[in-house]
This record gives C-alpha cells, structure tokens and sequence, in this order.
C-alpha cells in the first residue's frame, strides 16, 4: 500500500510539472501582463528562461537600452510628457527586475517589489541629479541651484531635510516658517525687523557704541539668536545678508 501511495504522490508531483509548462499562467504566474505585453503573455519564456527565472538579455532584446524613454520597441519616437526623462542609458548593468514587473498582481508581489537604486547608475553620474530630475517650479529651488544633497539624499526624495545650524540655529522662538525671516521665500535674504522691536537705526546707534559698524549680516555675530551671543564675529556666517 506504502508504494502505491508514493507512485501516486510522484505521479501527482509530475503532473503538477507538467501543467506548470502547459498552462503557466494559470499555475504559477502571479498575474496577468501588464497591457503592454498583451501580445506575448502567452509566451512565459520570452522573459523567462527555464528554470532560471526573468532574464534580462530577453528584456532588451526587445526593449533596447539606447532607444528606451526615447523610442518605442516599433522605432516610433516617444511623446515627451514633460517630466519623462532617459536615464536607462546611463545604468551600470541590466537589472530591469530591479525595478519592473509585468505582471500586475498579486499585492503581496507589488509590496515586495524594490524601488529605484541610485547605485544601479554609473559611479560618476550618481551626483547628477539634474540629468534625471528637474526640480518644482518653486522660488525656493530656482534659487537652490544644483545642490540637490543640501536637503535631499538617494535613500529617498522625501522626507527633505536643510541643515539650518549651518548659517543660523532655529532654536526657541526661531522655529518658524521659513516666510518669517525669507519675505517672498527669497532665501537670498533675510530679515530679523520683522518680529524684534528694535529698528535699523537703533540698532546700528546700538552697535555703534561697542564699536561694531557693520551690521548688515546679523547672523554673522548671533548665530543662534539665544541672546547677545559673539559667536562668529571673527570668522563671520552664514552668506545672506539681512534687510
């Protein structure tokens, strides 16, 4: 009876097999193709090599590296949406798994899923945000240039984080909104007359009298604006200049 039953279990594992090459899509695939692939989700294997799993020279086969972002897998050049951006071209190896897959289900898959790597680019095109990002159309990043890693990191884009204690330390009553001191989010300046009651010209009466002339950089002596504070009056800080 013993060998029966293990004819039977080897009989049941070997058709299981079978069905598996027969009918993969209902076996073993997670999900149908994305629409895309409609034409070829009957074919398992012109993605995936027996046994081997996805195979990345079969994705480029079709979808080539020079022309992806730029041309369809037909030569038909591709309608730029204003924020599709190549970049394809510029990764150090062929790992389209890293990133993509066709199948659309189940959620447990989508989960699992690796976003996009930075250290899949080319070492040398690591630091080059501007060759696949463009920055929003905010004051602010007009005037932040191409230091992209003064707040942002390739971990992820966001959270975004500045460090403020570079030029000024927003401590006690100085956590505000950034519009507080930055009128018009202009961070090229700043203002300290909006919130203290002392005017300009007190000020510089004020200053004039411990011999301090210059006063047009009010960061450069209160660092932290926790009180009369000297600090960096011989080295200066922080390169805006106040109001």
């Amino acid at each position: 009876m013993r060998g029966w039953g293990l004819w039977l279990l080897i009989c049941a594992l070997a058709g299981v097999i079978v069905l598996a090459f027969i009918w993969p899509q209902g076996m073993v695939a997670p999900g149908p193709v994305i629409p895309a692939h409609s034409a070829i989700a009957e074919n398992c294997f012109a993605c995936h090599a027996p046994l081997r799993g996805v195979s990345a020279q079969r994705c480029i086969a079709c979808h080539k590296l020079t022309d992806i972002g730029i041309r369809t897998t037909k030569g038909v050049p591709v309608k730029s949406s204003g924020t599709r951006i190549a970049f394809h071209q510029a990764l150090s190896e062929a790992n389209c798994m890293a990133c993509h897959s066709d199948h659309t289900g189940p959620l447990l898959l989508k989960t699992a899923r690796s976003s996009f790597a930075h250290s899949l680019l080319r070492p040398d095109l690591r630091r080059q945000c501007a060759a696949c990002h463009r920055a929003p159309a905010t004051p602010f990043h007009a005037q932040a240039g191409s230091n992209c890693a003064a707040c942002h990191s390739q971990a992820a884009w966001q959270p975004a984080t500045f460090d403020h204690t570079r030029f000024f330390a927003l401590t006690g009553p100085h956590k505000a909104a950034c519009t507080t001191c930055h009128i018009g989010e202009n961070t090229s300046r700043y203002t300290c007359f909006g919130c203290h009651e002392h005017q300009p010209d007190q000020i510089r009466a004020k200053h004039a009298e411990e011999g301090i002339q210059n006063i047009g950089n009010c960061a450069a002596c209160h660092r932290s604006g926790s009180g009369e504070g000297a600090e960096g009056r011989e080295g200066g800080g922080g390169g805006a200049r106040s109001d």
